[in-house]
């Protein structure tokens, strides 16, 4: 199973080595074909800071939770044309 594509920003995934946890939070793809992912796990330590983030190879990864897909807006769309004057034209 080609874990790459099916695990993406925003999901929760867990690594199968060591068993850490957490958001994906940076996905980058390398020149030799390798698949990173990045992951934080939510919350805050017991200091009150957040937890590091790790690094680990998209295949030894495991899917835990997809996230929920975001609503956009749309972007773009008819806007009314601006009003064209002459150069020293007043209004």
């Amino acid at each position: 199973m080609n874990t790459s594509t099916t695990i993406e920003l925003g999901d929760t995934a867990k690594d199968t080595i060591t068993g850490y946890e957490g958001v994906v939070i940076a996905k980058t793809l390398w020149l030799n074909g390798c698949i990173r992912l990045a992951i934080q796990p939510e919350g805050l330590t017991k200091e009150g800071k957040i937890h590091a983030i790790e690094t680990f190879d998209a295949e030894q990864m495991k899917l835990v939770k997809a996230a929920k897909p975001r609503a956009t807006a749309p972007k773009g769309g008819p806007k009314p044309a601006p009003e064209r004057t002459s150069f020293g034209e007043k209004r």
